[in-house]
């Protein structure tokens, strides 16, 4: 099984290297990106999009609204174990 973390990208930090820095709930990392941009959704027009983040990597992008309820679904799971 496969956890995708949502997070929005803030920053393109490599576009050729198609990296780019993601904020996943207040913490900043590097991610990669091919798997999101194309011709028509290139690096650059990436900030502000929200992605699911998995091993380092944006899977897919979603919309803000499937970002906030899987964030408060994960916030409630954590809960639930301390």
């Amino acid at each position: 099984m496969c956890l995708g973390i949502p997070g929005q990208i803030v920053e393109i930090t490599n576009p050729e290297h198609k990296l780019a820095m993601v904020n996943v709930g207040g913490v900043k990392r590097q991610i990669n990106i091919a798997c999101i941009v194309d011709e028509q959704h290139p690096p650059e027009k990436c900030i502000g999009d929200w992605v699911l983040v998995h091993v380092g990597f944006a899977m897919n992008r979603i919309n803000e609204q499937e970002a906030a309820e899987t964030l408060k679904l994960l916030q409630e799971i954590s809960q639930a174990y301390t």
